[in-house]
């Protein structure tokens, strides 16, 4: 636990030093919301029906804007090498790593749900579902997103490459959790979508380390 607290608090100053670019995903997030509704229009009946996908899809994106700078910029001065020389295993590293991306893009996209509702239409009793479907089901966005970030570390602007890589392995995510809130805004029992959606962040938590160890293996023979 010690490897893994010192790791995040690492991680965490190193994307404030990039603030720009972090504020840069945030207000991604933000204005692809607030766009939303000015290119669909004003029709509330429509925008209450698409809000629930297009706040998970802008996520979706929005996470793996940030992911370029999950691996790179340690692989780029070297830090890698004494990274993986102190940690308990590799998978512990990419535990870490994910875990401190979710920090500063899952996290905040919670934070942010009820304003993403507001501003798509969304019915009230629509919001507690929306952030919590975010809560459980980001993790495995940034989970995931690190084991490409470790497939594209040696590459210079590998950030394109690893969202392409990324992106078909999340749409299961995207669709659950997309249902479970649309299936509470129509009043009937989306339970069982939170269940899959959560089963789907556990299944992340347990294969992403062995996953995110066997790319960087692979990236470093």
């Amino acid at each position: 636990m010690t490897f893994v607290r010192a790791v995040v608090e690492r991680d965490l100053k190193l994307y404030m030093r990039g603030v720009v670019d972090l504020i840069g995903v945030w207000m991604f997030f933000g204005i692809a919301i607030a766009m939303l509704p000015l290119s669909i229009g004003p029709d509330p009946d429509i925008l209450s029906r698409i809000a629930p996908g297009a706040a998970w899809a802008i996520a979706l994106l929005a996470s793996m804007l940030s992911l370029e700078r999950v691996f790179a910029p340690d692989q780029l001065d070297g830090s890698l090498d004494l990274l993986l020389l102190h940690a308990p295993s590799a998978h512990v590293l990419v535990l870490a790593k994910g875990f401190a991306h979710w920090l500063v893009t899952g996290l905040p996209f919670v934070v942010l749900a009820p304003v993403a509702a507001i501003a798509l239409g969304m019915e009230l009793r629509g919001v507690l579902p929306l952030a919590g479907a975010l809560l459980i089901g980001t993790p495995a966005l940034s989970l995931i997103g690190t084991v490409g970030a470790a497939l594209t570390a040696p590459l210079r602007r590998g950030g394109i490459l690893a969202a392409l890589i990324v992106l078909p392995q999340t749409i299961p995510v995207l669709i659950f959790g997309t249902a479970a809130v649309s299936e509470t805004l129509m009043g009937r029992d989306s339970s069982a979508y939170f269940s899959v959606l959560g089963a789907f962040t556990l299944a992340a938590l347990a294969l992403a380390p062995y996953a995110g160890n066997a790319a960087l293996r692979a990236v470093r023979s």
